[in-house]
C-alpha cells in the first residue's frame, strides 16, 4: 500500500472515531489558573482528540499584537526552528536552532500526532546549530553561523569561557572566546543526558546556579503516563543537578513531566520551572504550570496531577508517593505548552513588567478551542505569582483558529532591557519594547 493512501486512510479512521465525540473544553481558562485551578472528572479516549491550525507563514510586514504600551518589530528572519535563546554577556544573541532526532514510531497514535503536529509547523526539519546576532544599537542586527552540526540542542548556558550545550543525548561544552562570532572547538561531552531510540521529550532545558558551579537540566518524561515502560523513565521526568567542573550529576527534583523553562526568581533566589502535564483525558485536563522548584521535591508524575490528583490510567498505582507529591504553585490552564520562561529585571518595558514572569505558551494539539499561542505576563509579589496571567503578544493565531503564522518558545532580555521571542514555526526573532523606547 501506498504511503499517501496509509496517511489517507488514518486520517479518514481519525475523523470517524472522533465524529459525534463532545470533545469541547467545558471550562472557561481563567478558572484554570493561579493556585487552586478547577478541575474536572477525567475522561479516556480511545484516540486523544486533535485540533490543530494550518501553519500560515508571516506575509510581509505582518507582526506579532502586543498590549498597550508596547511595540514589537522583526529581529532576524530565515531561521530554522528557532527554540531557545540567550543573551551573553556582551550583549550578543545566540538563536538555539534545533529538531527533533529521528525515532521509531511504536505507536499508531504517535503517527496520527506526528503528522497532524506537522500541518501547523510544530514538526519539520531545524539547523541543529546556534546561531549568533549582534547589534550595537537594538535597531540593526547581523546573523553568524556561530556552532554547528550540533545534536537536537535546546538549553545553552555560559560559565566563565565555557559554553554549554543541552543536545537531546548529552551536555557538551566548547571553549568561548569574547566577541567570537563563530566557535572552532569541536567540544568535549561533560555528560551524557538520557536518550535512546526513544526520545519523547527531547528538549533539555538548561540553567546554570548563580556561582557556576552547576549546572540544572530539565529532562522530559519518555512517554505521556509511562506507557513505554517504567524502565524507559530513568532520570527521566526529573530536574538533574549536574556538577559544571566533573560532570557528576544527581536527582534535584523529580515527578515533573516535561520541565522545559527554569529560571532564578529575582527576589528570592528560588528555583522556578514551567511545566508541560500530561495528555488525553479531557480537554480540562491537565493544567500546565509554573512553579517553585523545591530540593528533593516530588511533583506526581505519574502517579497524579496538580497534588494529589490520582491518575488512574497508571498502573500499578504509587500511594506512597501520591502521599507526597507537591502541589504547583501556579496553574497556567490546560494543554497552553508553556516552554518558555524570563524574568523581567529590564527597565526598557513599562515598570508594572518588572518583576514578574514572562511566559511563551506554544499552544495546544488537543484542545478545542484552542489554547495559548501567546506569551503572557505573571505578576509576582514577595516571590510569589499573583492574580490572573496577562496576554502580552498575540496574533500568532488567527482569529478563526484557523491559521497560526508563529509558535512562541525561547525568550531572553538584550542588552538594552528588550524582551526577545524566538518564533519556532514563523522562523523569526521577534523584539518587545516600550512604546517611548528607542
Amino acid at each position: 500500500m501506498k504511503t499517501s493512501t496509509t496517511l489517507s486512510l488514518l486520517a479518514v479512521t481519525v475523523s470517524l472515531l472522533l465524529a459525534g465525540c463532545d470533545n469541547g473544553a467545558k471550562i472557561d481558562p481563567a478558572k484554570q489558573t493561579g493556585a487552586d485551578p478547577e478541575l474536572p472528572a477525567a475522561k479516556n479516549f480511545l484516540v486523544p482528540p486533535m485540533k490543530v491550525p494550518n501553519g500560515t507563514p508571516w506575509k510581509e510586514g505582518e507582526k506579532p499584537r502586543v498590549a498597550d504600551g508596547l511595540k514589537i518589530e522583526k529581529v532576524a528572519d530565515g531561521f530554522q526552528h528557532p527554540r531557545q535563546l540567550y543573551t551573553l554577556p556582551n550583549g550578543d544573541i545566540l538563536v538555539v536552532e534545533g529538531s527533533a532526532p529521528a525515532a521509531p514510531t511504536s505507536q499508531p497514535k504517535q503517527l496520527i500526532t506526528g503528522l497532524v503536529q506537522k500541518a501547523s509547523g510544530k514538526g519539520g526539519a531545524g539547523g541543529n546549530r546556534i546561531t549568533l546576532l549582534r547589534s550595537s544599537d537594538g535597531k540593526s542586527w547581523q546573523k553568524y553561523p556561530f556552532l554547528e552540526n550540533l545534536r537536537s540542542p535546546f538549553g545553552v548556558q555560559l560559565i566563565g569561557d565555557t559554553l554549554y550545550v543541552a543536545n537531546a543525548d548529552s551536555l557538551m561544552k566548547y571553549r568561548y572566546e569574547s566577541g567570537a562570532t563563530k566557535i572552532t572547538d569541536p567540544g568535549t561531552e561533560l555528560t551524557e543526558l538520557p536518550g535512546g531510540p526513544v526520545n519523547h521529550h527531547w528538549t533539555k532545558s538548561l540553567l546554570a546556579s548563580p556561582d557556576g558551579s552547576k549546572l540544572y537540566v530539565g529532562v522530559g518524561s519518555n512517554s505521556n503516563i509511562t506507557e513505554n515502560g517504567i524502565g524507559a523513565e530513568y532520570r527521566r521526568a526529573d530536574i538533574l543537578e549536574v556538577d559544571a567542573a566533573s560532570g557528576a550529576s544527581r536527582i534535584y527534583a523529580s515527578g515533573l513531566r516535561n520541565p522545559t523553562g527554569m529560571q532564578w526568581e529575582p527576589q528570592t533566589g528560588k528555583l522556578w520551572a514551567i511545566v508541560n502535564e500530561r495528555d488525553e483525558i479531557g480537554a480540562d485536563l491537565v493544567p500546565d504550570y509554573l512553579t517553585s522548584v523545591q530540593e528533593g521535591g516530588f511533583y506526581g508524575w505519574p502517579y497524579s496531577y496538580f497534588g494529589q490528583h490520582v491518575d488512574e490510567r497508571v498502573q500499578p498505582p504509587r500511594p506512597d508517593l501520591v502521599k507526597k507529591a507537591i502541589k504547583p504553585d501556579y496553574a497556567l490552564s490546560s494543554h497552553v505548552a508553556p516552554l518558555g520562561l524570563w524574568f523581567y529585571t529590564g527597565t526598557n518595558l513599562p515598570e508594572k513588567y518588572r518583576g514578574g514572569a514572562f511566559v511563551s505558551e506554544h499552544g495546544s494539539w488537543n484542545r478545542k478551542p484552542l489554547n495559548g499561542y501567546q506569551v503572557v505576563w505573571v505578576a509576582f509579589r514577595n516571590g510569589m505569582p499573583q492574580g490572573q496571567p496577562e496576554p502580552v503578544v498575540t496574533g500568532f493565531l488567527t482569529e478563526d483558529q484557523k491559521s497560526v503564522r508563529g509558535l512562541p518558545v525561547g525568550l531572553t532580555m538584550d542588552k538594552q532591557g528588550g524582551l526577545m521571542i524566538a518564533d519556532d514555526a514563523g522562523n523569526v526573532v521577534w523584539r518587545v519594547t516600550g512604546a517611548t523606547a528607542l
